[in-house]
């Protein structure tokens, strides 16, 4: 999968190529290496890729804002996507996100739809997301090209707009699906 990036030399004139340049990594596949190996979890700011650096972990999200923003710095052309699937998103259940099976059952769900950020160049989609697994993405309805700086405000407002009009057809309040989801998110930090 890594093997979708580019093979660029990273430059450490730049903010981030100089911190990947502190860890001693000096090339673009490497740094995606060394995030995709970092574990899950939210950093205390999510709409700061930087600290996934600073924290040593994070999100679909920040893990690959922080790489996109890197191989922007090197003029690699690696897009960083919001993928939308069903109901304009996918159904996050046990088999597919395991730890998240007893918050949905507590909410006496079997799935809750989640929205997934990942990366895309010509070569393909690359997901950062969990150490050491590249599951394969499923069927999209659509990508939103989004830019590292939108993981925070845009990302979520793409994502409740979508997780409320599932919501909505399936009768139950927006709020508390979106505070399910949240738990959902809580519990795979701890899985």
């Amino acid at each position: 999968m890594l093997d979708r990036l580019p093979d660029l030399a990273l430059d450490p004139s730049q903010p981030l190529g100089s911190t990947f340049a502190a860890l001693s990594i000096g090339r673009l596949r490497d740094a995606a290496r060394w995030v995709w190996g970092l574990p899950y979890g939210r950093t205390s700011d999510r709409a700061d890729p930087a600290l996934v650096l600073a924290e040593r972990r994070g999100t679909c999200s920040t893990k690959h804002a922080l790489v996109a923003s890197l191989a922007a710095e090197v003029g690699a052309e690696v897009r960083l996507i919001v993928g939308m699937y069903y109901m304009g998103m996918y159904n996050m259940d046990e088999a597919n996100t395991p730890g998240v099976g007893p918050v949905l059952q507590q909410a006496g769900l079997a799935a809750i739809p989640e929205a997934h950020t990942f990366l895309r160049t010509a070569r393909g989609a690359i997901d950062l997301t969990w150490p050491g697994r590249s599951p394969a993405l499923p069927p999209m309805v659509s990508e939103t090209e989004i830019q590292p700086g939108d993981i925070g405000a845009v990302k979520e407002r793409l994502h409740r707009e979508a997780l409320t009009s599932w919501a909505e057809a399936a009768h139950l309040d927006a709020e508390v699906a979106w505070a399910v989801r949240e738990a959902c998110i809580a519990a795979l930090a701890d899985a």
